[in-house]
């Protein structure tokens, strides 16, 4: 049996939005910026597109640039808020994605850059955010992301938009794990920038999009056309703008009844786990309901070093997909900057790995994981 759980990285496209995708790509083949019929044709595509989203996140159209995803999404609010917006301090933390980490300023001293205390299960502190915003009055953007993409904790960012709202922050979240599955409004959360990754909801790659809130001032970061009003330049990819429309109204149709039926795998999964092994631990709070993700199982395994080893070759072997936790078990040494910050270091060099379900995932499947899961552990 083949086993994908490895959704947090990418996931597999509907079957509707790979037809979304390929009708596109003989009925919208016009520039979008041209003005004859074809090219209003494939205008009007996209902007029905945007309307869609805007919706799905409580944005006004015009707040919604189509971009490649949430790496140059992120790169493009940095910039853009240090140059044009003339930011002078960041806030984030030691846990973001690394598209936030080396986006960091580091040698630039007119630039402060403060990290915000974690809790030991991997959450925000918002008290040490709260202390932090209070004691400046530079020109500060707070950066944090909505849904962690390794441990799958879930940022309460209604509180942080409200924080960084009364200290008069900016407010920027990578909801890059979150847009999809979790319900969003960034009207009601104050956030100011967000940025998201159409593959991770079941869209295609290569496209995504930011929302800036009106009159934000952010500028473009890609230079050219004066495509998607001026913010970001370049020849719009129309199939892949409506197959990120068409996948995210789906996953929206569809959110409650998705999040119960991943809800039951993930718990089947860490039912199963503990038959297996006396004392699996739970790295972030993924066995709570509440506040995590119900697509992100991120545990460390009580294997001897031999076997720890082995285990992703052998989980390979037997067409189980799924993510290191750590890369240290792989010969990597530096392992995961996430688990580095939340895990003692006895604990932090044994065996991690992301296991991360989608709709498109079974009992069966899981059942499977856990058998050869099982049969690795007592050989």
């Amino acid at each position: 049996m083949d086993v994908y759980f490895d959704n947090a990285a990418t996931t597999p496209l509907y079957p509707e939005v790979i037809k979304t995708v390929t009708n596109s790509l003989s009925q919208y083949y016009g520039n979008p910026s041209s003005t004859h019929a074809w090219g209003r044709k494939a205008r009007s595509a996209i902007e029905t597109a945007r309307k869609e989203i805007a919706s799905l996140v409580n944005a006004a159209p015009q707040e919604i640039i189509f971009n490649s995803g949430g790496t140059e999404g992120i790169n493009a609010i940095f910039y853009s808020a240090l140059k044009d917006l003339r930011a002078e301090r960041i806030i984030t933390s030691k846990i973001e994605h690394h598209a936030v980490l080396h986006s960091l300023p580091k040698d630039n001293p007119q630039i402060q850059i403060d990290f915000v205390n974690l809790l030991n299960d991997g959450s925000i502190d918002l008290d040490s955010l709260e202390s932090l915003l209070s004691t400046s009055k530079k020109k500060t953007l707070v950066s944090l992301m909505h849904v962690n993409n390794e441990i799958g904790n879930i940022l309460d960012i209604d509180k942080v938009g409200a924080l960084c709202l009364h200290y008069g922050a900016l407010f920027h979240s990578d909801a890059v794990q979150s847009v999809g599955k979790l319900a969003i409004d960034v009207k009601l959360s104050q956030i100011t920038f967000l940025t998201a990754s159409a593959h991770k909801f079941h869209g295609p790659k290569g496209v995504g999009f930011m929302y800036l809130k009106k009159n934000s001032g952010l500028k473009s970061f890609i230079l050219g056309g004066s495509q998607e009003r001026g913010i970001r330049a370049g020849t719009e990819p129309v199939h892949n703008i409506l197959g990120m429309s068409s996948a995210l109204k789906l996953c929206h149709d569809h959110l409650d009844d998705n999040h119960q039926y991943i809800s039951k795998l993930k718990n089947h999964f860490f039912e199963g786990l503990v038959d297996i092994f006396e004392k699996p631990q739970i790295n972030g709070i993924c066995r709570n309901s509440k506040n995590s993700l119900p697509n992100i199982c991120n545990v460390t395994l009580p294997m001897d070093e031999g076997k720890a080893q082995l285990l992703s070759f052998k989980l390979d072997l037997n067409g189980i997909a799924c993510s290191h936790g750590s890369a240290c078990q792989s010969g990597a040494g530096t392992g995961s900057h996430v688990l580095k910050q939340i895990n003692n270091k006895s604990k932090y060099y044994h065996p991690s790995l992301r296991f991360s379900f989608s709709k498109f995932n079974t009992i069966k499947e899981i059942d499977y994981v856990l058998e050869v899961l099982k049969q690795i552990s007592r050989n």
